[in-house]
């Protein structure tokens, strides 16, 4: 007599926002793999969908309500995560029809009302446990969270409010599942948090023992140090320009950890960054930054910027502009200030009208185009090494150097290429250059 299987649930998933919350889904899908469920790429097949929502400024907000709504009318079926599930009445007034609201990193929560909604059927024939984390990233590289929240209480941001304070990972469960990835196929390591330069403030920075015999602190130097060691590129993202940054850029130089550094200043006027509740130590910043480049020239710096905060005047924002001009960074993002529900700046006098904003975003953007595409015109004639993200059948292919994180900077464009997939790491002598991608060919 033949058995049949009951078939397994499926459930869809809808992720929008940061890094952070692409790890979040990875989380609360691998726990739904291992309970028995499996995935939908579409509405139409999914018992149950999960938006993942963002809600740090309200253009986001409402594009996770257009998310949900969307899911609502494709599939019916709805639970909602995330960020934006603080404001679980929101949701419910606008989609009463939503099976669950939960909030940022529940996991327990939103796993049980998966349960709910859609029940596994018993069977004693089911292989419950995939053979590894599921990943919501291309295999050859992944997202690393080292810790929760954040301790800093800038006037423009909720995310205390939102995901609380700081929690840091213990280090030597980090290096367990970084040699995991590693083993599955990761040939990049994209290091995030909400605070990554304050990670292990909250564990005193204690020493916990390794399997493989020695110690590793939980300080963010030492696990880079250690991160360095697996044989996989590891790329610091969020870290705050606190003085021990110092010590990573040796490791940069060593080849231990890319030379590249993911540094949101937000700023560089000090009345700016006094409304802001920011450190006002620009001028140091820009010493720090000097030495930097002594120390690993190839240094690649990352950051961005909001335009448009209250009480910002004409003078601040040229201030920011000479600034700009004379840090040199690689990669810079700008943002408009944009009021958001329970920020304290929503508050502050001196509100800069819209018209301003994208006038003065439009200076920022060319300013910075102009100092992109003349570095990267400067690395034409040079061999780079690029890790590759996608082929195509007509001999090309993508990918991106060291000093590229995936999704938020340039890429690089290659020609006459032969039997490469996504993940390998090779030699690319760069030809030509734009405002933001490179080149070239294989060497």
């Amino acid at each position: 007599m033949t058995t049949i299987l009951p078939s397994r649930p499926k459930v869809g998933m809808v992720s929008l926002g940061c890094p952070k919350n692409l790890v979040d889904s990875e989380r609360i899908l691998t726990k739904l793999r291992a309970d028995g469920y499996a995935m939908s790429p579409d509405y139409a097949g999914a018992d149950v969908v999960l938006v993942n929502t963002c809600g740090f400024l309200d253009s986001a907000k409402e594009e996770s309500l257009e998310a949900i709504g969307e899911a609502i009318a494709e599939n019916g079926r709805v639970i909602v995560t995330g960020c934006m599930g603080k404001e679980a009445e929101v949701i419910r007034t606008r989609f009463p029809n939503v099976l669950a609201v939960t909030g940022a990193h529940q996991y327990e929560e939103v796993v049980g009302a998966v349960h709910e909604a859609a029940p596994i059927p018993p069977s004693a024939y089911l292989d419950l446990v995939p053979e590894r984390d599921l990943k919501l990233t291309p295999r050859h590289y992944s997202y690393l969270k080292i810790s929760e929240g954040c301790n800093h209480r800038c006037s423009f941001c909720i995310i205390p409010a939102l995901r609380g304070d700081l929690v840091s990972r213990r280090p030597d469960a980090i290096l367990r599942e970084a040699e995991k990835l590693v083993a599955a196929g990761t040939r990049e390591l994209l290091v995030i948090s909400q605070d990554t330069s304050a990670y292990g403030l909250d564990l005193r920075h204690a020493s916990y023992p390794l399997k493989s015999g020695g110690e590793v602190k939980a300080d963010m130097t030492d696990l880079a140090r250690h991160l360095g060691q697996l044989g996989a590129w590891v790329r610091l993202h969020y870290v705050y320009p606190y003085p021990h940054v110092d010590r990573v850029i040796p490791l940069m130089a060593d080849g231990l950890v890319l030379p590249y550094l993911d540094i949101p200043f937000q700023h560089a006027a000090p009345s700016v960054l006094k409304a802001m509740k920011r450190p006002a130590n620009e001028a140091k910043v820009l010493d720090r930054i000097a030495n930097w480049r002594t120390i690993a020239p190839d240094i690649t710096i990352r950051s961005t910027f909001v335009v448009g905060f209250p009480g910002e005047s004409e003078a601040d924002f040229d201030y920011l502009l000479q600034w700009l001009e004379e840090a040199q960074l690689d990669r810079v993002g700008a943002f408009r200030f944009e009021p958001v529900a329970g920020a304290a700046a929503n508050a502050l006098p001196g509100h800069v009208p819209e018209e301003i904003k994208e006038e003065r975003y439009a200076r920022l953007m060319a300013l910075t185009a102009r100092i992109s595409a003349a570095k990267l015109e400067a690395k034409i004639g040079r061999t780079l090494d690029v890790i590759i993200d996608a082929v195509d059948e007509e001999g090309g292919a993508t990918g991106r150097s060291q000093a590229d994180a995936p999704e938020i900077d340039g890429e690089v464009f290659l020609r006459d290429t032969e039997r490469l997939t996504p993940g390998d790491v090779i030699k690319v002598l760069i030809e030509d250059a734009d405002e933001h991608d490179l080149y070239g060919v294989p060497v």
